[in-house]
């Protein structure tokens, strides 16, 4: 997700609150579940499988508008 950032800031921004650091683990979490299931280690219905991936991108778009509104302001 932040691939294309500097590292000491999405180390910063990672660490500058417990909400921010909750959603990235999260997404991470799910992102590794995701890809467990999508190689046939993890055993998903389709509708668990479609919740992960909604919660997921829901969790992208709230670390992004968060990321937006870090890096506008000064820390």
């Amino acid at each position: 997700m932040f691939e294309n950032q500097q590292r000491d800031d999405v180390e910063k921004f990672i660490h500058a609150d417990a909400e921010t650091r909750r959603l990235y683990f999260r997404h991470k979490e799910l992102d590794s579940k995701l890809e467990d299931a999508g190689r046939g280690c993890l055993a998903l219905g389709d509708e668990a499988l479609t919740q992960m991936k909604r919660e997921k991108l829901q969790a992208k778009v709230q670390l992004e508008r968060m990321w937006d509104r870090w890096r506008q302001s000064p820390h």
